[in-house]
């Protein structure tokens, strides 16, 4: 196992050897009003828990599977309204990025700079995210081998990236459907940077509703308590308070209201796991 080599941003560490930390966010900036009212309630949630998290954010949908579907309300002015959000509520935030161009802007108002699954092998993306100085978090794309991310993880070394996570979100498995490889977080952790989960990505059924996305909101917490037993960094899940109105990814939304228990669930996973943690590891 390579030394692990922790993350911090504001208060918040993701570390494999530490306590889970999370992510967690709507899928898409809706409108400013619906998105600030969840951050404040996810706010309260964590803060009542006492867990460290990174308020996620993403002002664009680039891959929607319909040229029709909604995909967000554009990069400035959700960079604008994020810097002063993310100022007067006091959480480290991550925004996810699609293009080299947008990194440097991003950067202004992220912590954390998300590199989308399918985008992961693109070099000029990476190093431009790289180049901005911020933690580089980059979603293992479905269609990659986890020991082949350590390719990604090279790139993001070569170009003196502060700080890079890996995140897991399931891998393709035959027509519309993804299979979570638990092995794959114990591979990744080789490469000496925090792992994390994403549980609500990896319940997709892609292009599974003919033209949108669908998925199996039921295997979330089954999904995401296997992940959390094997000591990883964190764990990423999107959250609406009307998962079935939500306007991206509904189907594989954990519902707001069920935040708090599912994270005290899974925080007593992260511990009991710690607790046993070496017990037959040889």
């Amino acid at each position: 196992m390579a030394k692990q080599n922790a993350v911090k941003v504001g208060k918040v560490t993701f570390s494999n050897d530490g306590p889970l930390a999370y992510i967690v966010g709507p899928c898409v900036i809706e409108t400013a009003r619906s998105y600030e009212a969840e951050a404040v309630k996810l706010k309260e949630v964590f803060a009542a828990l006492k867990t460290p998290f990174v308020l996620k954010a993403s002002f664009d949908k680039a891959n929607r599977t319909s040229h029709s579907a909604f995909r967000g309300i554009g990069m400035q002015a959700a960079l604008d309204f994020l810097k002063e959000l993310k100022n007067r509520l006091g959480l480290p935030l991550l925004v996810d990025v699609h293009e080299p161009s947008q990194a440097a802007s991003v950067a202004g108002a992220a912590d954390i700079l998300q590199v989308p699954a399918f985008m992961c092998r693109q070099t000029d993306l990476l190093y431009a995210c790289a180049d901005t100085g911020r933690a580089v978090n980059v979603k293992k794309g479905q269609f990659l081998s986890p020991w082949e991310a350590e390719n990604i993880v090279r790139k993001l070394e070569n170009r003196g990236a502060a700080g890079i996570m890996l995140t897991e979100r399931g891998s393709s498995f035959g027509y519309g459907n993804l299979v979570v490889d638990m092995r794959s977080l114990e591979i990744m952790k080789d490469f000496g940077y925090p792992v994390i989960f994403d549980c609500t990505h990896s319940v997709q059924r892609p292009g599974g509703l003919g033209n949108a996305t669908g998925g199996d909101r039921r295997f979330i917490l089954p999904l995401a308590k296997a992940a959390a037993s094997q000591r990883i960094a964190g764990l990423f899940f999107e959250a609406h308070p009307n998962p079935a109105k939500a306007l991206s990814d509904g189907p594989n939304s954990l519902r707001l209201a069920a935040v708090k228990p599912a994270v005290a669930a899974l925080n007593r996973v992260d511990r009991l796991a710690t607790e046993i943690a070496g017990v037959g590891s040889n």
